[in-house]
């Protein structure tokens, strides 16, 4: 289901109602799950709001789970969530978290870090703002045009002026690399994919949700970091 779109079900709202805990995204991207907690207040509840923590508004980019600063924030607010609701615990959270951070992470921080260092710079293209906050921490230069990343996020249609740039763009090499959504590959972007295949451009591509869907955010988080690695070292063997 595209998150933008879920409906929540009556067994949300049960959850939801029977949870001490409960994280919502924020930013504008899951309303419903703040409706629901609104229609079942409860006093034993504590709720964290990804957006408040990282003081960002409807309207910034909701795909926080690609900024490695917000993801590390999130871990950090988590764990001493779960230590204050079960403080009979708290030795046992504040463990895993360590692990996570030292063990779980180690990847996907490592992979950052040598991207960042021997690619900062490189201009790149994509589909869609998923991509954006993870292209900043690895410094490299977003060359697509925000609106029309943010309108195929969002569903809408981008405006001619922004496609043009985009085709532009490829057609004169001027981005190295093309990062796409293949969740959600309209025609528009479809239409990209080809024309950078078409001139030679590595394609790579994410996810807007867990590939598959069993996976761990940190091996989903690698498995694509490689592979834009990978697509980034052959613009260099070019």
């Amino acid at each position: 289901t595209d998150p933008h779109d879920y409906e929540p079900t009556a067994q949300d709202a049960r959850t939801i109602a029977s949870a001490r805990y409960v994280i919502v995204n924020g930013i504008g991207y899951d309303g419903w799950a703040q409706k629901l907690i609104d229609a079942n207040p409860s006093s034993g509840r504590t709720v964290l709001n990804v957006g408040d923590l990282l003081g960002l508004d409807a309207g910034a980019n909701p795909h926080q789970w690609y900024s490695p600063a917000s993801v590390h924030r999130f871990v950090a607010r988590v764990t001493a969530d779960l230590v204050k609701i079960d403080a009979a615990h708290s030795a046992a959270y504040e463990a895993r978290a360590r692990a996570f951070r030292s063990s779980g992470l180690r990847t996907y921080d490592r992979l950052i870090a040598q991207i960042r260092a021997q690619f900062a710079g490189t201009p790149i293209g994509a589909s869609e703002s998923i991509m954006s906050p993870m292209a900043a921490a690895l410094g490299l230069r977003m060359m697509t045009p925000a609106r029309f990343l943010d309108a195929i996020a969002e569903g809408n249609e981008p405006t001619e002026s922004d496609k043009a740039t985009a085709d532009a763009q490829i057609a004169a090499g001027r981005i190295k690399v093309f990062v796409f959504n293949s969740q959600n590959a309209t025609p528009d972007v479809q239409r990209l994919v080809d024309a950078a295949r078409r001139e030679r451009i590595p394609v790579t591509t994410v996810t807007e949700t867990l590939a598959p869907a069993n996976v761990t955010f940190q091996a989903w988080q690698v498995r694509q970091l490689r592979a834009l690695l990978g697509a980034l070292k052959e613009t260099v063997r070019s």
